[in-house]
């Protein structure tokens, strides 16, 4: 099933992953498939060990499927080596993570600008690219300050900004608001929702009704495989730009 624009943006066929542990093979994910168009906002959400994080790191190219295909903007991924999945990765990809996975001992601007390094993009322009980032997420005044300076919030706004500051074409989010008092987990979700009406397409994964509740089409997984595709909410059409 798919909505939206109809610019399909990512498409997983026949998926299949499989795990060997010791002298067993765990079969992850069953033949999965999915459809994703440009400014969806879609949940995928299913308990432990349903298989949601297996897909997760395969969309973000994390991890490869044992069978199937997956294609990217039109590119299928597994034709490309490890170097270029990276590449996708950087500039196709923006993570957000429960854990905020900042860099400890860098300042809020450093830790957005880092993305931008592996691009080769020069000190000055990635400075900007980042301040704006930063501002666009509410903490233009708050540069210089390390996570440990932050709330929770904070760190997650930070983590966000990092994500967007290249201008991916999906923000996938794991468990974004898992690390996160319920007032803040709104406020994350309201940017979401924000970002999403910007134009952006955006992935969130979770095991949590309430957050998946946020998106606008909720994919149940269980046991590695779909067991309901919906729609929520009636999908918008962006503005075509990609930033708050």
């Amino acid at each position: 099933m798919s909505t939206g624009t109809g610019q399909q943006l990512l498409r997983l066929q026949d998926i299949c992953k499989r795990y060997r542990m010791g002298d067993t093979e765990v079969n992850a994910l069953h033949g999965i498939d999915i459809e994703i168009q440009r400014n969806e906002y879609v949940a995928f959400i299913g308990p432990s060990g349903s298989g949601k994080t297996t897909l997760m790191n395969i969309v973000g190219c994390l991890d490869r499927p044992s069978s199937g295909s997956y294609w990217l903007n039109g590119q299928r991924v597994a034709d490309l080596d490890d170097n270029a999945q990276a590449r996708i990765r950087n500039r196709e990809i923006g993570f957000v993570f429960q854990n905020f996975n900042l860099l400890g001992r860098a300042n809020a601007l450093h830790n957005v600008m880092q993305p931008l390094v592996y691009r080769g993009i020069p000190l000055r322009e990635r400075r900007r690219m980042a301040t704006q980032a930063l501002v666009e997420v509410g903490l233009g005044d708050r540069l210089d300050h390390l996570p440990n300076q932050l709330s929770g919030g904070q760190r997650q706004r930070v983590a966000i900004a990092r994500a967007l500051v290249g201008t991916p074409s999906i923000l996938l989010a794991d468990e974004p608001t898992g690390n996160l008092d319920s007032h803040t987990a709104g406020e994350i979700m309201v940017m979401f929702e924000t970002l999403h009406q910007a134009g952006n397409t955006i992935i969130v994964v979770t095991h949590d009704p309430d957050v998946a509740a946020h998106a606008h089409r909720v994919i149940s997984i269980r046991d590695g495989e779909v067991i309901s595709d919906l729609q929520s909410k009636p999908q918008q059409a962006g503005n075509g730009a990609s930033r708050v």
